[in-house]
């Protein structure tokens, strides 16, 4: 059992895992940067430390200072949320050289999985389909030009050590390949530390499913149904639900296992997400294994019951999965919508600043997953989303009207926000049938914003 936990980030995903950590008797130490003093968090911890100054690198992705954190407040394992170290190889295998648990998988694992190109080369192996592309790294032009030739245009360049859309391009001829290979290497260099490319066949118009996995220390893996993340701006989720409008039983099924299988190819243990992609003719390929836990997974909770966080911690104990695959039941249907500091008439430029007012949603089937509150001063240092709400319905149509509700009674003053985008979005013929994919807000972007 653990004594106390320390929580290696930051904003709403902090104040969730220390929610976790108090139902279950565990104390908890918040870490935080200058800029984040005033942070909500800080005041549900039981003990705070300040690890740097506002830039990420000084604070959040500052290993020295968090492992030392936690050997100063005696914290016998670290959870690292989402974003920032949290997919880190080389942060997990510390934590473990120092005899702090680490709460996700490890330090090989997120190796294996983290590194898109040999993910990719896991899966064939393991008999999960795949897109048609590269068979790892793609580490010239002369190379890629032959791969682009053999798998056929459009294609896309995506970072090896990448996510978040950062350091990928969609490449329609030979003529773009070169500036775009090269841009997006650059980009990925600077984001990750790692330029390494590989390259895909890319899929028009798909549906983006991922699936959450949980795996035990003893072998167990079970997978807790599919949240359709299809909703997208530049390949950032907007809105994500569970279970997807758009996948039929027998597909659900079929993707199911090949998810467990997945995850079975590398031992996987703790909470990941495999993630797929669907084409018009409801093919399905794997394009890559999140090692965390994820921002939309309340969603999974709310039609699962299951308690994500509270399951990563008891797995990092070495407990056992206390349910099968058969246990699992999807009840409802759950919608999240990402609330973002941030103008969407002004390219969704950020909106850091004081809040002035601010009224949340409740009622029956609403959740809300935040650390804003009055006059709280939203940094400009760091990822604009500031809440996530979240409904749940007994199905979707239910699920959507309470959404709707919900939008419209929520009140942030002071800065600008994409409440009303996302009202927008929900209100579109396509949202309301489930019918979109993964382009339509790039698509429509001007007719959802009244131009």
């Amino acid at each position: 059992m653990f004594t106390k936990i320390l929580i290696a980030n930051r904003g709403e995903i902090a104040l969730r895992i220390i929610r976790a950590c108090k139902e279950m008797n565990i104390r908890t130490v918040a870490v935080y940067s200058t800029i984040d003093k005033d942070s909500l968090h800080l005041t549900f911890a039981d003990e705070t430390v300040c690890i740097g100054g506002p830039a990420p690198k000084d604070s959040y992705l500052n290993i020295e200072n968090i492992i030392s954190a936690a050997i100063c407040t005696g914290a016998d394992a670290i959870h690292p949320g989402f974003g920032f170290l949290s997919e880190n190889s080389k942060f997990a295998h510390i934590c473990e050289e120092c005899n702090i648990a680490f709460i996700g998988p490890t330090y090989q694992m997120i190796e294996n999985m983290g590194d898109k190109a040999a993910a990719r080369k896991l899966m064939i192996e393991a008999g999960v389909p795949v897109v048609p592309g590269s068979n790892g790294v793609v580490c010239t032009i002369h190379e890629a030009l032959l791969v682009a030739k053999e798998i056929g245009y459009p294609i896309m360049i995506k970072a090896s050590a990448g996510g978040g859309g950062r350091g990928m391009r969609i490449v329609f001829n030979e003529n773009e390949l070169e500036p775009a290979f090269l841009s997006a290497s650059e980009e990925a260099s600077l984001a990750f530390g790692d330029g390494s490319m590989y390259m895909e066949k890319y899929i028009q118009n798909p549906r983006h499913i991922e699936f959450q996995i949980l795996g035990d220390n003893h072998g167990n893996i079970v997978h807790l149904g599919e949240r359709d993340c299809s909703m997208q701006r530049r390949h950032q989720k907007v809105i994500e639900e569970s279970p997807s409008p758009f996948i039929r039983e027998d597909m659900r099924k079929e993707m199911g296992k090949a998810a467990i299988k997945a995850a079975q190819a590398v031992k996987y243990k703790n909470a990941g997400t495999i993630e797929f992609i669907v084409d018009k003719n409801n093919n399905f390929y794997f394009i890559e294994m999140n090692t965390r836990i994820q921002v939309e997974h309340p969603v999974t909770e709310m039609v699962t019951g299951i308690d994500l966080v509270k399951e990563q911690i008891k797995i990092a104990m070495g407990k056992k999965l206390d349910f099968t695959q058969e246990d699992i039941n999807i009840k409802g249907s759950a919608i999240e919508c990402r609330i973002n500091a941030e103008n969407p008439s002004k390219n969704f430029r950020p909106s850091p600043g004081q809040i002035t007012a601010i009224y949340f949603p409740g009622g029956k089937g609403v959740r809300i997953d935040s650390h804003i509150y009055q006059d709280y001063t939203i940094p400009p240092t760091y990822d604009s989303m500031i809440a996530k709400i979240i409904t749940l319905g007994k199905d979707r149509t239910e699920a959507l009207s309470i959404m709707k509700r919900a939008l419209s009674e929520t009140v942030i003053e002071g800065i600008d926000n994409n409440i009303e985008f996302q009202l927008d979005l929900l209100h579109t013929k396509q949202f309301e049938e489930g019918t979109f994919d993964t382009t339509f807000i790039e698509k429509n972007l001007s007719k959802i914003l009244g131009r």
